[in-house]
């Protein structure tokens, strides 16, 4: 078991502290039953039209509309609905697709047909790095909004009083490594003294260079972790395997 001294932890989601298929089998298959229902009941609030607004102006919605041989003034539920199913069937990290998925997903949590899911040692290690008064943050592809609501509805209770902060694709792309710093100044901590958790080798890479100190999980369904990555990084399977000394 490794020791780390940080101030704060940064943590990544999906094949993180949550399975990949939880995202891929049950989020994702049902924002893409529900958003139509949804957009036809909300269509003429101002919340969803502000979002269909800023789906419209996304360039991809321009050769959608071309394909469909669709004018502007024909947009509908039904034409924003099968645009939505087209950016999720290509996982495209956009965020007024990942707002609206936000929505969709709020109701079913409200309802109880969602459960946000963790790993079992998740709960244990956000309680621990709690106590030993560390920072805890998320950092998601997905909206500030389907972060909490995952983990506030998750299978072992809610995890958000233990959570300080939450940033998504408005602080950068995870890939790059100024996104680690925009964050690390938000939270106003020294880089060096912040770890971030990820399963994603190239956020790993851009939070390394950026200055982060770095551990990179290897859960079940994720992608496999080359050796040459395995020298460069700790790789670990479990949050308890990372030792955590509060500095």
């Amino acid at each position: 078991m490794c020791a780390l001294a940080v101030k704060a932890i940064l943590t990544d989601i999906e094949g993180t502290t949550t399975s990949i298929g939880f995202v891929k089998d049950v989020l994702f298959p049902y924002a893409k039953q529900y958003t139509m229902k949804y957009l036809q009941r909300t269509w003429n609030t101002e919340e969803t039209q502000n979002i269909v607004h800023d789906l419209i102006q996304l360039k991809e919605h321009e050769k959608y509309l071309e394909e469909l041989n669709v004018t502007e003034e024909q947009i509908c539920p039904e034409t924003v609905a099968k645009f939505i199913n087209v950016l999720i069937e290509k996982d495209l990290k956009l965020s007024p697709l990942k707002n609206l998925q936000g929505l969709v997903w709020a109701e079913g949590y409200k309802a109880g047909v969602l459960k946000g899911h963790v790993y079992p040692d998740v709960p244990f290690a956000f309680k621990c790095w709690h106590n030993a008064n560390i920072c805890l943050a998320i950092y998601s592809s997905g909206s500030i909004k389907a972060q909490k609501l995952l983990f506030n509805q998750t299978e072992y209770g809610d995890l958000l009083p233990y959570i300080s902060k939450h940033f998504d694709t408005t602080s950068g792309h995870k890939h790059q490594v100024e996104s680690y710093k925009n964050i690390a100044r938000d939270m106003d901590y020294d880089i060096s003294d912040i770890l971030f958790l990820t399963d994603v080798i190239k956020e790993a890479e851009a939070a390394r260079l950026a200055g982060m100190q770095v551990v990179v999980l290897s859960r079940p369904g994720n992608a496999c972790i080359s050796d040459r990555d395995k020298s460069q990084f700790l790789v670990v399977n479990d949050f308890n395997k990372i030792k955590i000394i509060a500095k």
